[in-house]
């Protein structure tokens, strides 16, 4: 009998606690996971690296075609200017379908997998047994990403990375292909007020009823 495969999407926007909840939702299942953002940020490394223009396709989906290992590892990938890159390149339909089997295939490996991004439960896993969407206002994800920068040692102004995060929001709304959004079916919660703790208690409780 093939071993039974669970898969666990979790949606939603910049800083709004999604890596945070999958991580833990994957060491709590014995899952895989896959930060499916990290993907998008390698890509944009690769095109910056070599000198090419985030909003060219041809250059992104070169870079998704020939995507390394070592790339998910640069020193680089969690800098504003990558995050923005990645923002552009993610709405090049090439690229995206380029990464998709990529995605779909870690989704489907025993045990399986927590994927967190912004078009897992729509568009890379529409069949994933649980599907999550959080969200949070606009100011508090900008405190929380100018914290995480900080003690990253990267010195930010907050209105500037609130302005870098509404144009990214709306690119990622408003692109023409698998935009973000929450799926019809997802539970959706919004973390503004909310603890990590009391998000993952919120999720596990959901999880549990949909895997029954």
């Amino acid at each position: 009998m093939a071993e039974p495969v669970v898969t666990i999407a979790v949606d939603g926007p910049a800083a709004s606690g999604k890596g945070t909840l999958a991580r833990r939702l994957a060491d709590h299942f014995g899952l895989n996971h896959l930060d499916t953002g990290g993907l998008y940020r390698a890509v944009a490394v690769r095109v910056l690296r070599q000198g090419g223009d985030p909003a060219d396709e041809a250059s992104g989906e070169t870079a998704a075609q020939n995507l390394e290992t070592q790339d998910l590892e640069a020193p680089n990938l969690r800098a504003e200017e990558v995050g923005q890159a990645a923002s552009i390149v993610s709405a090049h339909p090439k690229v995206r379908a380029a990464l998709l089997i990529y995605q779909r295939d870690f989704a489907a490996t025993p045990p399986g997998a927590v994927l967190d991004g912004r078009d897992i439960g729509t568009v890379v896993c529409p069949e994933a047994g649980a599907k999550i969407y959080l969200d949070a206002s606009l100011e508090t994800r900008a405190k929380r990403r100018v914290k995480e920068l900080r003690l990253r040692g990267v010195e930010s102004i907050e209105s500037r990375v609130l302005q870098e995060m509404q144009d990214r929001d709306a690119r990622d709304s408003g692109r023409a292909v698998a935009p973000l959004k929450a799926a019809e079916d997802a539970l959706t919660m919004d973390t503004t007020d909310l603890s990590p703790d009391e998000v993952f208690d919120r999720a596990l409780s959901y999880i549990a009823a949909r895997l029954e």
